[in-house]
């Protein structure tokens, strides 16, 4: 379908490609794409959506499950990514690349499909216009943008110990003002601004609940069942154990090797399905 897009306000020399991924997880090398959406602009001015769902050839995660709700019977029937590379390859032609996050998620999925297709992707040779750098380099995220968005300050002496404490004091005096939903109690604040991962077994998420087993969640030894692991290849947990890895992951693994394991929840669910746990942050 092609359509005319006037409003865009960058002079193409040549296409350029707006898109974005839902995927199994978040690791390009362990993780699969399941739905691929695209906007090609080209320099005249027309566009051309491109859209593809696809079976991943692997279970989807019930925690990506509950961010996208794609579920493993929708795409039972779809065509897996090495059966449509090359018709996705044609789409993307030489084109630059777009998207919010585009440079550390997107486009590292989109390669490892290709490489693991055999087919040739250079995202290198490609420019990329990434609307998050635009986002973070004109609205910066950091203690003096803060302390002049909610108190109209100046952060004279930043990163002197003593101004910072005080600007964070002030900063947060002035968010509570400007939001008036913002619980007032801690234990209410904690779990609004610090939610626990209900997939998580360790607070970082090294460690996954995976229908009941404590499941490795990085790495080479990623989807592989902790218990296993600690008959079958001792020596990854000791690795665990002696590196600097959070104390609870070390502490679940120290256990491990004793023959105890943490009791699996009762029931893990995920309310909110705006949470994205399936990419790196998009915002």
């Amino acid at each position: 379908m092609k359509a005319r897009h006037p409003m865009f306000p960058v002079k193409l020399d040549r296409p350029l490609i707006v898109f974005d991924i839902e995927a199994t997880g978040i690791s390009p090398r362990a993780d699969r794409i399941i739905e691929l959406a695209a906007i090609r602009l080209e320099p005249d001015g027309s566009q051309h959506k491109g859209y593809w769902l696809l079976n991943p050839g692997m279970i989807i995660p019930v925690e990506s499950i509950a961010i996208h709700g794609i579920t493993d019977e929708t795409v039972s029937d779809c065509p897996t990514f090495k059966e449509r590379a090359l018709e996705i390859l044609t789409y993307f032609g030489e084109a630059d690349l777009s998207g919010f996050n585009a440079g550390r998620f997107d486009i590292p999925m989109l390669s490892e499909e290709f490489k693991r297709a055999d087919i040739h992707f250079d995202p290198e040779r490609r420019r990329l216009l990434d609307a998050q750098r635009i986002f973070h380099s004109h609205e910066p995220r950091n203690l003096s943008a803060a302390l002049k968005f909610y108190c109209d300050k100046e952060h004279t002496d930043a990163h002197g110990a003593e101004a910072d404490v005080q600007a964070t004091l002030d900063v947060i005096i002035g968010q509570f003002k400007k939001y008036e939903d913002l619980p007032h109690d801690m234990e209410t604040l904690d779990k609004l601004l610090n939610p626990l991962d209900p997939f998580n077994t360790d607070r970082s998420g090294r460690l996954r609940w995976v229908k009941g087993e404590v499941t490795i969640n990085f790495g080479k030894k990623k989807g592989e069942l902790l218990k296993d692991l600690v008959t079958r290849d001792s020596g990854f947990i000791k690795w665990i154990i002696k590196n600097d890895f959070p104390q609870d992951t070390r502490k679940i693994c120290e256990d491990a090797l004793k023959g105890i394991f943490p009791d699996p929840p009762r029931e893990k669910k995920v309310e909110n399905k705006n949470q994205r746990t399936d990419k790196p942050q998009k915002g």
